[in-house]
């Protein structure tokens, strides 16, 4: 391939707002950094107040346009204002990305209400929150993008995962439904789902040599993937050329689950 052809794609989002949950690292502050790189001014939520304040500082030290939100995204109250003050004081909100997701991995005879119930509300409540919010905006601007970040989880189960694996595989019915609800000619708001396999992240690090092993046995590409390529996932999902996409789940996992 000749060198002055980019590999990164290309997407024009000049004028177009958007807001990201998680965007204080890994995946989501990857997505964060992509969407202002295309042109959208980027509202960046997260509980971690330092952190999300780097994820705006780079993309305006880049030439971007965002905004930091110090967000509990399972907070109903909290979430709706968010939404509102974007609204009021940015006028449009073209495209949510609904990122924010923990792990509270334990076995299912050990695993305790509270394992249970913290990764159910923050993975799958934030989701339904924001989406609620984000919507009336977008029907009366007659048009918007939602892309949910799920998971394989969601689709193939993980032993010591049944809380994430529950919260991400409710992601997906939930993405197919409300899409159905949403796609009609008068409203034009597309929702989908994303479903990222082992991604190279502060999560995955973690495990060291052992996650090593277990790309070598299970996945066909034999690497874990990169936060970047889930980041241009939802660059085209957002674009005006997926206009026609909606209720799917893309899977990127380098063939785990093929």
């Amino acid at each position: 391939m000749p060198d002055s052809i980019e590999a990164r794609i290309k997407v024009d989002l000049a004028g177009q707002t958007a807001l990201v949950t998680g965007a204080s690292r890994g995946i989501g502050k990857s997505i964060a950094l992509s969407l202002a790189a295309a042109g959208a001014k980027v509202a960046c939520l997260a509980r971690n107040e330092e952190k999300l304040k780097e994820t705006v500082d780079e993309i305006i030290a880049a030439g971007g346009s965002a905004e930091s939100f110090p967000c509990d995204v399972t907070n109903s109250e909290a979430v709706q204002k968010i939404v509102d003050t974007i609204h009021a004081d940015w006028e449009r909100l073209d495209i949510v990305v609904n990122n924010a997701g923990i792990t509270r991995d334990t076995l299912i005879p050990r695993m305790s209400d509270e394992d249970w119930d913290e990764v159910i509300t923050t993975n799958l409540r934030s989701v339904f929150l924001l989406t609620r919010a984000a919507t009336g905006v977008m029907m009366r601007q007659k048009t918007g993008r939602i892309i949910n970040i799920s998971s394989v989880s969601g689709i193939m189960g993980n032993p010591g995962q049944s809380n994430y694996s529950a919260s991400k595989a409710g992601i997906i019915g939930f993405t197919q439904t409300v899409a159905r609800e949403l796609a009609s000619k008068k409203r034009k708001i597309t929702v989908n789902s994303i479903c990222p396999g082992f991604i190279a992240t502060e999560m995955t690090d973690a495990l060291g040599s052992a996650l090593d092993e277990e790309v070598k046995k299970r996945i066909p590409a034999q690497r874990l993937g990169q936060a970047e390529e889930i980041a241009d996932a939802v660059l085209y999902l957002a674009s005006g050329s997926a206009s026609y996409i909606t209720g799917q789940v893309l899977t990127i996992d380098g063939g785990l689950t093929a």
